[in-house]
């Protein structure tokens, strides 16, 4: 069905949400990483990717 996710790329998307939670609780309690930002930003890219290829 077009424009729905399967069973990874919805797991991925709970794996990026809940990687913000950590990194922004984690930037609260004991400051900015940079490499904790980059690292949830190149995994929001992955998981952006495969839903968008997904969704083709």
């Amino acid at each position: 069905m077009p424009g729905s996710t399967d069973g990874s790329a919805r797991t991925m998307g709970v794996l990026t949400v809940g990687g913000l939670v950590v990194v922004t609780a984690y930037t609260v309690a004991l400051g900015s990483n940079g490499w904790l930002w980059f690292g949830w930003v190149v995994l929001g890219l992955i998981t952006l990717g495969l839903i968008v290829t997904r969704g083709t």
